[in-house]
Order: structure tokens, then C-alpha cells, then sequence
């Protein structure tokens, strides 16, 4: 049957989530793994908390005048995972990528750590081979080779990328924290683009048409006023509202699925960052999913 075929009813699912996987488009599946972490730790409680915010959201964008209500899409909950076992939690998130891409539906993973984006690339390179790209929204570079000895991190997470989509293929934005060795490799490598998400993203959509595009959220990318709920907080960052209008920039483009990672709930003052999180998914699902 696999592991993500029927619902079960010990979580809050995400606001206008359907009773069945079979019916619905769009699979959201919970990836609470956070073993990589390298400062502050808690964000595999990060995909009930959005679940939980959600709640509190209208089904109406007004940004787009559409509602929720038009989309198909099944809230799974949270995979089970072995708590501190890297290698088969990792597995497992691959294991529910690949059914969900079996069966012709778009994923949208909530993390966790931003390993957990890693086996789902793997799964998606392998369906669109070498016309996938990916778009990686981050205050950091996540470049490194490996992390204290760890070629598994969330620190090494789009390094590790590479081993299965061209580096060309890979963009950057609202960068702003690495070694000069990342920043370097990006430089002769991949696209790179430091601090902003907006305006970058506007000048290579053009690159993007006809693409199938994955989508991956690092929470960070925003400016800690707007997100302090996250295990390594950057100054520097974006607004909401600029995550809120790249998304919506995105509205012609063929994505193919999403995570959106490293919410924290212990550290997230007045659940605000939760917030952005839950409202960054309704917008995801109503602008191209």
C-alpha cells in the first residue's frame, strides 16, 4: 500500500486539508528530523506548529483572489522517523518522495532540518533527470563539503545537492552567511545571489520557463524580526512581504514540489514565525501548485 496512502487522525492537519490521498493533488507529509542541527535544536516540531498556525488562516488570498477550496491537497502528518538515525530517517523521507511522485502527485514537505530537502532532490533528479532545477531560498550557503566530519548536514545539504543535479541548475537567493570557500565555489559553479530574493529572481525567470522547478524554503532566509523561531537566525534577511511576492512570482513556472524547513516553535516568539510559514504554504498552493 505504501506509507502515505491513508489518512490517520493523530494530528492537526493543515487548514483545508482533504480526508484522502487518493483524492487529492497535492501531498503534504511532516519530515521532523533535526539531528544535524549545529546550534539550536527542536525544529522537528516545526511541521505541527505550521499545521497548528494554519488554523488561524482564511482560506482567501487576497493577493491572488483565489481560495483554498479549489485546490486538492491531503495533509499526511508526520512521517515516523528513528529519532537520531540519520541514514534511514533519510530513507524513509526518500521512501515517501517517491510514492508520492510514483502516483503523479506534487509534494510539499514540512521540516525539520534542511537535510531532509536532500533525499527528496535525489527523487526528483531521478523523474526529470537533467532539466530540474532547483531554487533554494536560505540565509545560507549550505555549500560545505562536509560539517565536523559529516558529509550528512543540514549545513552540506545543497553540496550534497549536486551529486545528483548540475550545479547550473542549482540558484541561490537572500544569501548571506558562509565560508569563503562556499561563496567561492558558488561563484565559479552555480547562481548566487546575495541578500535579496525578489528582484534576482525577477531577472532569471525567463531561464525558468519550461522547466520542472523544485522550491525549497529555508524559514532563514527571512530577517529575524520577521522570524526569530529558527535554529540559526541571520540578520540581514528579507521581509515577509518579499517571500510572500517571490512566491507569487512564481505563478507560471512548472513546480513540481516544495519543503519548507528549519521552523522552530521553541525559540519562536508569539508563534510569528509559524505564522509566515503556514501563510508561505496557502500561498505556495494557491499561486503554482
Amino acid at each position: 500500500m505504501g506509507i502515505i496512502k491513508e489518512s490517520i487522525d493523530n494530528h492537526v492537519k493543515f487548514i483545508g486539508s482533504m480526508d484522502h490521498y487518493s483524492h487529492a493533488d497535492i501531498i503534504i507529509v511532516g519530515a521532523p528530523m533535526d539531528y544535524t542541527v549545529s546550534f539550536k535544536p527542536g525544529s522537528r516540531f516545526g511541521p505541527q506548529k505550521i499545521r497548528e498556525l494554519s488554523l488561524a488562516l482564511e482560506t482567501y488570498s487576497p493577493y491572488l483572489n483565489r481560495e483554498l477550496e479549489k485546490k486538492k491537497y491531503y495533509d499526511y502528518g508526520d512521517l515516523e522517523l528513528p529519532f537520531g538515525n540519520v541514514k534511514n530517517s533519510l530513507e524513509i523521507i526518500g521512501e515517501a518522495a517517491q510514492e508520492i511522485l510514483q502516483d503523479n502527485k506534487i509534494p510539499i514537505f514540512l521540516g525539520g532540518e534542511h537535510l531532509i530537502s536532500l533525499p527528496i532532490i535525489e527523487k526528483m533528479a531521478s523523474k526529470y533527470k537533467e532539466d530540474l532545477i532547483i531554487l533554494h531560498f536560505d540565509a545560507h550557503t549550505d555549500l560545505r563539503d562536509e560539517y565536523f566530519n559529516e558529509y550528512n548536514s543540514h549545513a552540506t545539504v545543497i553540496k550534497q545537492a549536486t551529486n545528483f543535479v548540475s550545479p547550473k541548475n542549482i540558484y541561490q537567493f537572500g544569501i548571506r552567511s558562509g565560508t569563503k570557500q562556499e561563496f567561492q565555489w558558488a561563484q565559479k559553479n552555480s547562481n548566487l545571489f546575495m541578500g535579496e530574493v525578489l528582484q534576482p529572481l525577477k531577472s532569471i525567470l525567463h531561464k525558468l520557463q519550461g522547466h520542472p522547478i523544485y522550491l525549497t524554503i529555508d524559514i532563514d532566509v527571512l530577517d529575524p524580526a520577521f522570524a526569530p523561531g529558527t535554529g540559526t537566525p541571520e540578520a540581514g534577511g528579507i521581509t515577509s512581504k518579499e517571500l510572500f511576492e517571490s512566491i507569487h512570482l512564481l505563478k507560471d513556472l512548472n513546480i513540481i514540489g516544495m519543503d519548507l524547513v528549519e521552523v522552530l516553535p521553541m525559540c519562536d516568539l508569539g508563534d510569528i514565525t509559524a505564522a509566515v510559514a503556514c501563510k508561505a504554504i496557502r500561498e505556495c498552493i494557491l499561486s503554482f501548485l
